[in-house]
């Protein structure tokens, strides 16, 4: 399928994705549902007003606009932590995705559910992971 043809179908599988009709679809952005068919069927196309909307409603309008999948589906706590990690040092991003993989072995050895995560940086370069399961705190060993 060429470019144009995927646009339409982008915008039927996104208002699908949302379990919306065409009227529904078409009524977020004040439009109506034959101008959603035209959009469906690529004889039109929505302007940027239609799209904010829909972007609002929880359409992935990056995915309409380059058939490349953009929206998250994440909390805005989720995105927060997303770009905390994506700002911070290398060797914090190393400490995080540790105290992860860590936390998700040692729940998955000991059947309990883990809570109370912390990391304390110890000294330059050195950070230390702990975590608790139940009222015993684990701190793993350091590579």
């Amino acid at each position: 399928m060429d470019q144009k043809t995927d646009i339409g179908d982008r915008i039927r599988l996104e208002r699908e994705r949302l379990g919306l009709t065409q009227p529904a679809f078409a009524a977020l952005g004040d439009a109506s549902k034959s101008s959603q068919l035209a959009w469906e069927r690529e004889t039109a196309y929505p302007n940027l007003k239609v799209l904010a909307a829909w972007a609002r409603a929880g359409a992935d309008v990056g995915f309409i606009a380059s058939g490349r999948v953009t929206a998250t589906g994440l909390s805005s706590e989720e995105e927060t932590l997303v770009a905390y990690y994506r700002e911070a040092p290398r060797e914090v991003k190393r400490a995080a995705l540790s105290a992860l993989i860590s936390a998700s072995a040692a729940d998955a050895v000991s059947g309990t559910q883990m809570r109370d995560v912390t990391m304390n940086n110890n000294a330059v370069g050195g950070v230390q992971i702990g975590f608790s399961a139940g009222a015993k705190v684990k701190v793993p060993k350091r590579s």
